[in-house]
């Protein structure tokens, strides 16, 4: 049986590309070339690339990026965009859970979750993280976004998908938050490449920072910094808030 996010990506690439959610691309990047002090000799890998949004705008200042992700359907559509835009960027199918690098990258990023924290168990969340750091050369600088388990303590998620959301995107109802595991699951409405409309159960995993400073101590990071995930602008000033719907964190190994 599919798990929910497999569903999601098996045929919803260009539409992924519509979402109100990843038009923040060229301003993400000016962070994450601020923080390699422009050092386009060092190799970067994409966690969760998806269609390769930013796999392919580091590529064009550049920078030599690897980009894996779990849909082959969101792979051919980085590959399309990739070739349109004249750049060589390295995407191959691979489980965040099971890579096959071993201190081969000065950075990783994984942006607008990339796997994390989309899994069903927090071990397997745990899992994309002992991958991604075995996948690093020591040192490396770890950059990623996640969900913020501030917000729904204070805001409703659902609210926030109403209020967010653009014509044609996807739709999230019957939110329901579990205090318990600071899981949010919903009920997804989308549409995928071919005009076919899905409906699918999901769930995901929220982190509050203490949480993600504990996980990536265990795993040796340092100089662990949490922001507030502001699209299209990142920026270690903006301290992280309870409005903030996802988190930005930095570190290194």
């Amino acid at each position: 049986m599919k798990r929910w996010y497999e569903t999601l990506f098996e045929n919803y690439a260009r539409k992924y590309d519509e979402e109100n959610f990843v038009q923040g691309t060229a301003g993400e990047c000016d962070f994450i070339e601020r923080e390699l002090a422009g050092d386009n000799s060092l190799r970067i890998l994409d966690v969760g690339c998806g269609t390769g949004r930013h796999a392919i705008e580091l590529a064009r200042r550049g920078y030599r990026v690897t980009g894996i992700d779990l849909s082959e359907a969101q792979l051919r559509r980085a590959r399309e965009k990739a070739a349109g835009a004249g750049v060589d960027v390295d995407f191959r199918r691979h489980d965040a859970r099971d890579l096959p690098f071993a201190g081969e990258f000065d950075m990783a990023i994984m942006m607008c979750e990339g796997g994390f924290p989309l899994m069903e168990t927090d071990e397997m969340n745990y899992k994309i993280l002992e991958n991604v750091t075995e996948a690093m050369r020591s040192p490396a600088t770890f950059i990623f976004t996640t969900l913020n388990g501030l917000f729904p303590l204070f805001h409703s998620v659902e609210k926030f998908g109403q209020e967010t959301s653009k014509e044609g995107n996807a739709t999230y109802r019957a939110n329901k938050f579990d205090l318990m595991t600071f899981r949010d699951y919903n009920i997804t409405e989308f549409t995928d490449d071919d005009g076919n409309r899905h409906e699918i159960h999901c769930n995901e995993r929220y982190y509050v920072p203490s949480e993600i400073t504990w996980l990536l101590k265990s795993l040796g990071f340092r100089d662990i910094g949490i922001y507030g995930a502001r699209m299209g602008a990142f920026s270690r000033e903006h301290a992280l808030r309870t409005d903030d719907f996802e988190m930005l964190v930095t570190c290194r190994k």
